[in-house]
């Protein structure tokens, strides 16, 4: 399985986009979401990903972090829903939103996607209320930041929680700039876990 792709972006255009690694171009479909984290990328990017199999050959699918991946697995578990209007849920509708939406039954907030009727959002609030777990997003990193990124997942690589390593590289990175080295805020995120 291809869980996450790191490397030199090609091309990006509406909905795909093609990640050099290695010297290898995987071609990803990606959500709204990820489409705009690429395009606020500066160096090397990060993607997370889903391969999916199926009898007609493969695909990947691509998504801006975590969250994002996680609910797609979960969203296409569910019959009638598969890889295709799992992105474009995605795409209109944050982990966040859609956690929330399940938790308080407002599947009005799923139908405003293209593709989602009330039969298909009532299916999912119904099946997933008690599968998908509060997607709580960390602090907003600045975009762009590919240190702060890179030092979230080397704090996660320590084992560390995503949010916990987010939370504390933002406040590391409020007070360093956002031209700190990846170094430099994780020895400084790692002070402050440990004080």
């Amino acid at each position: 399985m291809i869980s996450r792709l790191r490397g030199r972006l090609l091309e990006l255009h509406d909905s795909v986009a093609v990640i050099d690694v290695g010297g290898v171009g995987y071609e990803a479909e990606i959500t709204t979401g990820a489409a705009a984290t690429l395009a606020a990328a500066e160096g090397a990017v990060e993607l997370f990903t889903h391969l999916v199999s199926r009898e007609d050959g493969q695909s990947l699918c691509g998504f801006a972090n975590a969250a994002e991946r996680d609910l797609f697995r979960s969203l296409i578990k569910v019959s009638g829903v598969g890889p295709k209007l799992a992105i474009t849920l995605l795409s209109g509708v944050s982990p966040e939103q859609f956690s929330a939406a399940v938790a308080d039954g407002d599947i009005g907030v799923l139908t405003r996607v293209p593709g989602i009727g009330r039969k298909t959002a009532s299916r999912l609030a119904m099946e997933l209320r008690d599968k998908i777990p509060a997607f709580a997003a960390g602090p907003e990193l600045p975009e762009g930041s590919q240190a702060a990124a890179d030092a979230v997942q080397a704090l996660t690589g320590l084992g560390y929680r995503d949010r916990e390593a987010a939370e504390v590289v933002g406040a590391v990175l409020d007070e360093a700039g956002p031209d700190a080295e990846v170094e430099d805020l994780v020895r400084q995120a790692l002070k402050r876990i440990a004080a």
